[in-house]
């Protein structure tokens, strides 16, 4: 299978636990993996036998801007759903930082990866 990447994808969002993480919202920060067969489209030159990764980058910010979640688990799993919804994609991995996460002692990033796949 082939990998098509998107690193650093950001988006504001109002996600979290706390009342103050909903209400102020903090920055998101996405990074993907697609896996999908890229032999056909590599063949024909042809977008249409690929992933639009534009079209997937600006589907995962509205999903990170949208509907309020308590954690980070569920936004990546929403995540990686709307990936799937491209027919082509077979997996994707997902990761999620949250590089603002309420924590008390110093720290560099707090994140969640998954890998999601076709039955």
């Amino acid at each position: 299978m082939d990998r098509v990447a998107l690193r650093g994808l950001k988006a504001r969002g109002h996600h979290g636990v706390f009342p103050h993480e909903r209400e102020e919202g903090q920055t998101f920060v996405v990074d993907l993996v697609l896996g999908l067969d890229t032999r056909p489209a590599a063949a024909t030159d042809d977008l249409t036998r690929t992933v639009h990764y534009g079209e997937v980058a600006e589907e995962v910010v509205a999903v990170v801007e949208g509907e309020p979640v308590a954690l980070i688990e569920t936004l990546a799993d929403r995540i990686a759903e709307r990936c799937l919804k491209h027919e082509l994609v077979q997996e994707v991995e997902v990761v999620v930082h949250k590089p603002e996460a309420p924590i008390t002692v110093p720290f560099d990033d707090v994140t969640i990866t998954i890998t999601r796949s076709r039955p």
